[in-house]
């Protein structure tokens, strides 16, 4: 009785293991198995079918052990296969992510590489422009945060602006590389199908785009001043430089849960003493705002829900449109901004 009372929740923990790395295994071979189809798909079937016979198999005193070291040796030449697949700068990218940006780190002086400013005619429709531009370091007087809603409030598409002053502000949003006819997608987020790729931009281009131009969803623009020492914010402007030249040479995969726009700020900002612990709200990154409110790292003399209406730059956005002073016009009165 003793051995069954151990045995019975040893197996289902078996179980529950088989039915997790099946699952995962049968999704990377469909996502990123061999070219063509059919193949993909059989190969998908073959894996799942084995997946399912060493699950029942371990109802079975005589085959359990014999079914499960055939699997793990299956599960083992799967991720073997799993990490021959490798990222890469040569593909036939779409034309908004086709550009690499790098930057040369001279002392206080970043000169910042192929900054994207699109003129934009709708989403689809733009002409692809770009700028060198230098920043000093000593200049930078603030870094903001800004969040993109489109499906309701637990889910954000967030991305850092730096404040350099005199109208100087330089966006970067951490985002997918996706090839040429590629859409996006959530679960393929997680089988290595997408490149990661810091989009380094004039305001004009990244939040233009999505206030005014993005309207299948239509999407909600939040901009908030984080605080803090300034000079945090320059050492995570250089530490977005390093890992902007990094991915220059050596190309990352993106993938939906750990390397994604708002886990990525979260890795960078850990260059910093004294950076926001991890939180679950970052996954969720629709609750990013709240979570530093909560920090003491936004503006906390209104209550958060009136901040965050107050935050809604949409409007400002339509109306700056295509303005040389586009960055501070939707600043202008915003909670936490000096006038």
């Amino acid at each position: 009785m003793t051995r069954r009372f151990i045995a019975v929740p040893l197996f289902c923990l078996l179980g529950l293991v088989l039915i997790g790395t099946a699952g995962w295994g049968a999704l990377a071979i469909s996502y990123s198995g061999p070219e063509g189809s059919p193949l993909r798909l059989a190969a998908a079937v073959l894996f799942g079918s084995c997946s399912l016979a060493a699950l029942a198999a371990l109802w079975n005193r005589r085959w359990r052990w014999r079914a499960l070291a055939g699997y793990a040796l299956l599960f083992a030449a799967l991720v073997a296969w799993w990490s021959t697949i490798c990222p890469s700068n040569d593909r036939v990218w779409q034309t908004d992510v086709a550009v690499l940006p790098y930057a040369d780190i001279t002392g206080d002086l970043v000169t910042v590489h192929h900054i994207r400013n699109f003129d934009y005619r709708s989403e689809t429709d733009y002409t692809p422009a770009y700028y060198d531009k230098t920043f000093d370091l000593r200049k930078l007087n603030g870094v903001d945060l800004i969040a993109v809603y489109w499906m309701g409030p637990a889910i954000a598409h967030t991305f850092l602006s730096y404040d350099f002053g005199g109208g100087d502000h330089l966006a970067v949003s951490i985002e997918t590389r996706k090839e040429r006819g590629e859409d996006y997608s959530t679960i393929k987020g997680f089988f290595k199908q997408y490149e990661l790729y810091y989009v380094v931009a004039d305001e004009r281009d990244v939040i233009r785009l999505r206030t005014t131009f993005r309207r299948n969803p239509p999407e909600e623009v939040y901009l908030y001043r984080i605080r803090g020492p300034v000079e945090n914010g320059r050492r995570l402007f250089l530490e977005y430089m390093d890992r902007i030249n990094a991915l220059k040479s050596q190309p990352e995969f993106y993938n939906t849960l750990t390397t994604n726009c708002t886990t990525t700020i979260w890795q960078n900002s850990r260059i910093n003493p004294g950076h926001p612990p991890f939180s679950w709200k970052i996954l969720l990154s629709g609750y990013v705002p709240r979570y530093l409110y909560e920090t003491d790292r936004l503006d906390t003399s209104l209550p958060f829900a009136e901040l965050q209406k107050r935050s809604l730059i949409n409007p400002r956005a339509q109306a700056a449109d295509n303005s040389p002073d586009f960055s501070r016009l939707i600043r202008e009165g915003l909670p936490g901004f000096s006038s």
